[in-house]
C-alpha cells in the first residue's frame, strides 16, 4: 500500500511539473520580439479593417480598458490586436504591391464599412449581432465586401457561427470545398498539405530551445466559405485554427516560421480574391 502511494504521489507530481514546465514555456513564449514597424499611410488604398461586435451573452470578455470609437468596451473582437493587425499589414506592404495603410477597426452600423472591401472577424462564435447589424452586414457583402472569419473552435462555437450565417442568408450554406474555390489559388496555390492547424500560442510551450504544438484533441481545421449567388465567395471561413495568432506572433522566434508564412498566404489570398472579384 505505502509503495502504491508512493507511486501515485510521484505520478501526480510528474504531471504537476509537466503541467507547470508547460505554463512556464508559454509564459516564456508569449514574451514578444522588439517590433520594428514602417510607417502606414493614412490614406492609402487599402487598409486591414477588424470589425467590431458585441459579445455573446455568455460569452462576454471580462478584461482590458479599451473603448472603441463608437464607445463599445474591448471584448472579443479585440482579440489579437493590435499586433496581429500590425503584423500583418506589415506583411501585406512587403508581399504585394497594393499601397497599404494604417490598420482600422469600424462597426458594422457605420458607412464607413462600405469603404473597404475587406473585413475581419475573429472569434466568430462569440459575436452578438443585432439585426441592424446583420442587415448592413448583408448589404455590405451584396455590394461585393468580402468577410474573413477566424479563430473559433468545437461544435457549441461551430453552431452559433453557422446561425449567424442563417440569419445572414437563410438559403445559403457553408460550403467545405475549398481546395476547387479559386480564392485558394488567385496568389499563392494552396494545396491539400496546407489544409494544416494553424496553433495559436496557447496550443505551443518552448521546452529545451524546441517548440512544441499541441493540437486541441478532437479538432479538425476546417477552411470553407459561404458563396452569392454567382459562386464567388463572399466569407472565408476559418475554424480550428489560429490564423490571428500566427499574425500576431510574427516577431517572436518561439513562434514556428511556417505557420506564419502559411497564414500570410491565406489572408493575402483573401485580399487579392476580395479587390479582383
Amino acid at each position: 500500500m505505502f509503495k502504491r502511494i508512493l507511486l501515485c504521489a510521484g505520478g501526480v507530481a510528474a504531471v504537476f511539473f509537466a503541467l507547470a514546465a508547460a505554463a512556464w514555456g508559454q509564459r516564456n513564449f508569449r514574451v514578444q520580439g522588439d517590433d520594428v514597424l514602417p510607417a502606414f499611410d493614412k490614406n492609402a488604398e487599402f487598409h486591414f479593417v477588424r470589425t467590431e461586435y458585441e459579445d455573446l451573452p455568455g460569452y462576454r470578455r471580462g478584461f482590458g480598458a479599451f473603448v472603441s470609437r463608437n464607445g463599445r468596451a474591448n471584448g472579443w473582437w479585440a482579440q489579437d490586436w493590435p499586433d496581429a493587425d500590425n503584423h500583418f499589414t506589415t506583411g501585406i506592404q512587403r508581399l504585394t504591391r497594393l499601397n497599404v495603410g494604417e490598420p482600422r477597426h469600424v462597426g458594422l452600423t457605420t458607412d464607413e464599412v462600405y469603404e473597404y472591401p475587406f473585413i475581419y472577424l475573429t472569434q466568430a462564435a462569440n459575436c452578438n449581432l443585432s439585426d441592424a447589424e446583420i442587415n448592413r452586414l448583408r448589404e455590405y457583402l451584396n455590394r461585393g465586401g468580402f468577410l474573413m472569419v477566424d479563430d473559433f473552435w468545437g461544435d457549441g462555437e461551430w453552431a452559433n457561427f453557422a446561425e449567424t450565417v442563417k440569419r445572414l442568408y437563410p438559403d445559403r450554406e457553408i460550403s467545405d470545398d475549398k481546395l476547387d474555390d479559386q480564392v485558394m489559388h488567385v496568389l499563392y496555390n494552396i494545396e491539400e498539405k496546407d489544409l494544416t492547424f494553424i496553433p495559436g500560442s496557447r496550443h505551443l510551450y518552448v521546452s529545451g530551445g524546441r517548440t512544441i504544438i499541441q493540437q486541441p484533441q478532437g479538432s479538425s481545421p476546417v477552411w470553407a466559405g459561404v458563396h452569392d449567388q454567382k459562386n464567388r465567395m463572399v466569407i472565408a471561413v476559418n475554424y480550428d485554427t489560429d490564423i490571428g495568432d500566427a499574425w500576431e506572433f510574427a516577431d517572436v522566434p518561439a513562434y514556428p516560421a511556417e505557420m506564419t508564412i502559411l497564414a500570410y498566404r491565406y489572408g493575402i489570398n483573401y485580399i487579392t480574391y476580395a479587390m479582383t472579384h
